[in-house]
């Protein structure tokens, strides 16, 4: 989970200026004003952009699986892409937050969102080893393969040390210490999410889906293009500790 909970209170808050910086943009720019839902965070700032990307990525894999008979492997690509769209909002959710409010409300949901998200990897995986198995196939031998089991692990750890360091700072010695790898938890989320597409993207080049599904490599570039344009301008610098 990439949370965005942990920053020390004791800096402006004043319509998320400050410590709420983004990467592109003026301060305030991407950040939940107090009178604002946590709804509205999904489409603040260049949010919008980042919908639009990832909800192409997930018709073009939904929209491609379903106009070929259906069958067991099917739910892998669907169940995939649901997690990653998931996580993108599970993302796009956190990152306006800066109130200690707004912080613990988010980071809640954004917990949902990202389980949820696990979940339906690790039953995507389920999935694709089952039909391995059932059909003698080889495992993990394809780039994408490779890089499939290198996310599902990174996502299952990813998941346990958000989870911790949030709800049981107490294995962290303390919830200072528990706080001072806050910045670390946010910056593998976002390498996660990359590595995530680039799974995506290698897929395109198994035999499966050249024979069968056909989906594009360019499509799946320019979807992850698109929704990585969103997600990374929102990033908060002092979040991160730059």
């Amino acid at each position: 989970m990439a949370s965005a909970t942990g920053i020390p209170e004791s800096r402006n808050q004043n319509d998320g200026r400050g410590e709420d910086e983004p990467l592109l943009g003026r301060a305030g720019d991407a950040s939940q004003q107090d009178d604002q839902g946590l709804q509205f965070n999904f489409v603040i700032g260049t949010a919008v952009i980042a919908q639009v990307g990832i909800w192409i990525l997930t018709a073009t894999i939904w929209a491609s699986v379903f106009v070929q008979p259906l069958m067991l492997f099917s739910a892998h690509p669907l169940l995939n892409s649901a997690g990653i769209l998931l996580t993108t909002q599970a993302i796009l959710l956190l990152q306006p937050t800066h109130t200690p409010k707004q912080k613990k409300q988010g980071t809640n949901i954004h917990a949902v969102l990202n389980l949820t998200s696990i979940l339906t990897l690790i039953a995507a995986l389920v999935v694709i080893e089952y039909n391995k198995i059932a059909h003698s196939g080889a495992h993990f031998q394809s780039p994408h393969a490779i890089l499939g089991l290198i996310t599902y692990i990174l996502f299952f750890l990813q998941a346990i040390v958000g989870i911790a360091q949030y709800y049981t700072p107490g294995l962290f010695g303390s919830t200072e210490k528990a706080k001072s790898i806050y910045k670390y938890h946010r910056m593998s989320g976002y390498v996660l999410l990359i590595l995530s597409f680039v799974t995506i993207a290698a897929a395109t080049q198994t035999g499966f889906n050249k024979n069968i599904l056909h989906i594009q490599l360019w499509a799946v570039v320019a979807a992850s293009v698109i929704t990585l344009v969103g997600v990374l301008p929102r990033i908060k610098k002092q979040k991160l500790g730059l």
